[in-house]
């Protein structure tokens, strides 16, 4: 319940922010605009993309007679969190991680690399398409793509801002040089405060999807035991293709095993998501 609190708080900052801009800069039509192709880039993203992330890690659909344990533990998991069964495919690369996409339960996929069926134990992998099939649950797809397409319209307007500081209009005539300044200071730190509160709403469905996924199966260590195992095994053997702008997708970044500042990271801490596993009560 926090988490999902905190993310209806981080979306309304966001929304705030996107008002806040909006009005200081004004210019109604090209605000309209700057929407109308967001929501356009965002709808594509939200219809298509579970097709482009898969293509793009290559991933293969596979059978139950080709892949029967990740079948029999998907098909457990979805009875008893009364969820449709999703398409599993298997990720070609010994990095181990693993991946939910899809715009609703209904049209899910479930992906597993072939390094992370290496590496777990059977509850250890149970542990982690629990939290995978809770992004599904809590239809995190839906969710970030939002926060996406709101950050991606302040991004617009804040461009529109330093184009109006760089070239002036009349109302910035008016106000003078400490008008342009603090245009050209919004159009700057507009984009960095949206990314901040977009990073912060994926953090904050980490920790919901941790915390669905244990629920599901009544047990927290297993997760807590993956997530250290998987996050080991990253710094050693990071993925080596894709793209890191989809690293939110995966159950741990898969692409660098380097600390990185906090605010600007799409995960929490590997740390501090087993300890509130841990302190889990059932």
């Amino acid at each position: 319940m926090i988490n999902q609190i905190k993310t209806v708080l981080l979306l309304g900052g966001l929304s705030g922010l996107l008002l806040l801009i909006g009005s200081l800069i004004g210019g109604q039509q090209g605000l309209f605009i700057a929407l109308a192709f967001s929501l356009l880039m965002n709808f594509g993203a939200y219809w298509f993309s579970d097709k482009i992330v898969l293509a793009m890690y290559r991933a293969k659909e596979v059978s139950r007679s080709q892949a029967p344990q990740l079948h029999s533990i998907i098909e457990e998991i979805c009875k008893k969190a009364n969820l449709p069964k999703p398409k599993i495919y298997i990720v070609p690369t010994d990095t181990p991680n693993a991946f939910a996409t899809g715009r609703n339960p209904k049209h899910a996929a479930v992906a597993a690399t072939e390094g992370i069926l290496k590496i777990l134990n059977k509850n250890e992998l149970r542990g982690v398409l629990a939290h995978e099939l809770g992004h599904v649950q809590n239809r995190d797809i839906l969710i970030t793509t939002i926060a996406a397409t709101i950050a991606s319209v302040i991004s617009y307007i804040a461009y529109m801002a330093r184009f109006a500081a760089m070239f002036g209009d009349s109302r910035n005539n008016d106000r003078g040089s400490s008008g342009i300044i603090g245009l050209l200071l919004l159009s700057i730190l507009a984009p960095i405060a949206a990314l901040i509160l977009q990073l912060a709403i994926s953090r904050s469905r980490e920790y919901l999807a941790d915390e669905t996924g244990a629920n599901t199966l009544h047990d927290s260590e297993s997760l807590a035991l993956a997530l250290e195992k998987i996050e080991r095994s990253v710094k050693i053997n990071p993925l080596r293709f894709g793209n890191v702008a989809t690293s939110s997708l995966f159950i741990v970044n898969p692409f660098s095993g380097q600390a990185f500042i906090k605010l600007f990271s799409t995960h929490p801490s590997t740390h501090e998501r087993a300890k509130r596993l841990r302190a889990m009560k059932f």
